[in-house]
């Protein structure tokens, strides 16, 4: 074996039934540090390190750099070098906007926002698991589709809430800095902070997240009179000039509903009946007429496959599905909704 891969848990885990030695190992890499800190992994690295050999090479990487990860660094890494990458965001390709708003107003101000620019994917951050519960609610309200990421989520829940989200199926989605680490998704038109982050590297990470490749984003700010310190800051360490604006200027338009252009179809089955991605477009094809240009990502999972397609067309696919084969077997399908 040359490479393991695993969190903190489930290394120390393996390494206290005996399946896992590491008196030969040569480097250990810390990915993600600040999230596992985030988590509660502090102990659980502790553990796993202090049973390596002394002479490794230990990598660490980590979007940002609080102090929880300098003492981590300085604990575990021995000569340290440290590598640090600006990131640096064109103004040209991410559009900035800040508004101030009253804190009774931030997650109505969400809506105007929304409804005003009509990104057809939009990442919201907020600060609180319970705020991102409280923005979902005020979203469907308002009749547009969201769902939230948060680290209450069993994996399987977390992983169609992400598929759901790249397939453009949901307009929104809203997490916390902490459950979208990692998070990467094509085509995100538009990151909105409902709340100004008082760490700027923080806020230029959220944003990176749109406007990437060849393509352009909005990154969409709502601040309070006090936050307008945090804006100097973030402009200071951009480089760039921030303004904050009024949301009176906004033009909101309510008789045009902000639908996703997609949705995604559950299919029963997947890897372990050996379903691949082409029988599952076959049976587009063939079972219910779709042309590719219908059909977006497919994803095909241990025992379930997830496939988006014309939202329009959606119902009659699960019909001319479900009354097909795949594979030769009779097909289960269903609508992913909110």
């Amino acid at each position: 074996m040359h490479v393991v891969v695993g969190t903190p848990g489930r290394v120390m885990d393996h390494m206290e039934r005996g399946h896992l030695k590491l008196d030969e190992l040569t480097t250990l890499v810390l990915d993600e540090a600040d999230r596992m800190l985030d988590m509660g992994f502090h102990d659980d690295i502790a553990y796993v390190a202090k049973r390596c050999p002394g002479s490794r090479q230990t990598l660490l990487f980590s979007a940002t750099y609080p102090e929880g990860i300098a003492r981590l660094a300085k604990q575990f890494l021995r000569q340290l070098q440290e590598v640090k990458l600006l990131e640096q965001h064109e103004e040209s390709k991410i559009r900035q906007r800040f508004y101030e708003v009253k804190p009774e107003e931030r997650l109505d101000a969400v809506v105007r926002l929304l409804k005003h620019y009509r990104p057809v994917s939009t990442l919201a951050f907020c600060n609180t698991k319970q705020q991102c519960r409280d923005l979902v609610n005020v979203l469907r309200h308002a009749g547009i589709q969201a769902l939230t990421l948060n680290g209450d989520l069993e994996q399987r829940e977390r992983d169609q809430v992400l598929i759901q989200f790249a397939n453009r199926s949901v307009s929104v989605l809203v997490a916390t800095d902490v459950a979208a680490r990692g998070l990467d998704i094509d085509q995100l038109e538009a990151v909105i902070n409902v709340d100004v982050t008082p760490d700027p590297e923080i806020h230029i990470h959220r944003i990176g997240r749109t406007g990437r490749g060849d393509q352009q984003g909005w990154a969409l700010s709502l601040c309070s009179s006090g936050d307008r310190r945090r804006v100097a800051t973030i402009a200071e360490m951009m480089r760039c000039q921030l303004e904050v604006l009024e949301l009176s200027g906004l033009t909101v338009t309510d008789d045009a509903p902000l639908v996703p252009p997609m949705s995604t179809l559950l299919i029963f089955g997947g890897r372990k009946d050996k379903i691949r991605p082409g029988d599952v477009m076959g049976a587009l094809a063939g079972e219910a007429g779709l042309t590719r240009e219908q059909v977006g990502k497919i994803t095909v999972a241990d025992q379930s496959t997830y496939v988006a397609v014309t939202r329009s067309l959606a119902k009659e696919t699960v019909r001319k599905l479900s009354a097909g084969k795949l594979k030769g077997k009779t097909v289960k399908a269903r609508i992913l909704t909110n």
